[in-house]
């Protein structure tokens, strides 16, 4: 679980299944307005007020949930002071959930290598087969070292969907793909070391071509 700080009246929570799953609280159970629902918003809301100063007793709260194909969470909560009125931190609202599905053609794409030798050969097999012909248009990429793994990071692949499938079929031979990108990217580049910061195929094959 993290919690970001927008603004003083806004907080943006990323939630994961591991913290459903430490609360004993299921999907369904999550969206629903159940006592361990609201036990784990509580929960959310004492750690806000804990990390951020987010404090929360006798506003509204306004909660919305964008929830990803593969069970994450990212809940955006705003308080709203009411008027003439106090409103308990218990009468905790049901999130409104957005639906989003994860495509291969999303805006960011993360790689993982077990080891830099293996994005080597991953660059020297793409230069070396009817893939070459997407390298000029690979680079919007970058790789970075983070626990002892590399991390291939596409942003905006200028792809077709036919090309970018057909790319895609042969990295996942070299290389696993992560999910929940956007949140990972944060993590990775927050706490990792950057290896090559753009144009990741090309300077390898430029520096390291076997």
């Amino acid at each position: 679980m993290r919690i970001e700080k927008l603004n003083d009246n806004k907080i943006r929570i990323f939630l994961d299944v591991e913290d459903l799953k430490e609360k004993n609280i299921d999907l369904h159970t999550f969206m629903s307005n159940s006592l361990e629902s609201q036990d784990l918003f509580l929960d959310m809301l004492s750690m806000a007020e804990t990390e951020v100063g987010f404090k929360t007793h006798n506003y509204k709260l306004i909660i919305e949930a964008l929830a990803s194909s593969d069970g994450n969470f990212i809940l955006t909560i705003t308080r709203v002071k009411p008027e003439g009125q106090l409103i308990p931190n218990s009468n905790i609202p049901k999130p409104k959930v957005k639906r989003q599905s994860i495509t291969p053609n999303k805006a960011i794409s993360i790689y993982k290598f077990n080891t830099f030798d293996e994005f080597c050969e991953f660059c020297n097999y793409v230069n070396t087969s009817s893939l070459s012909k997407y390298i000029p248009k690979l680079k919007n990429s970058s790789l970075i070292l983070y626990k002892d793994n590399y991390y291939l990071v596409f942003n905006n692949l200028k792809l077709s969907i036919v090309d970018l499938k057909n790319f895609t079929y042969s990295l996942l031979e070299f290389a696993s793909r992560t999910k929940n990108e956007e949140l990972f990217e944060r993590k990775i580049k927050e706490h990792g070391k950057v290896i090559i910061a753009k144009n990741a195929i090309l300077t390898c094959l430029k520096y390291f071509e076997k």
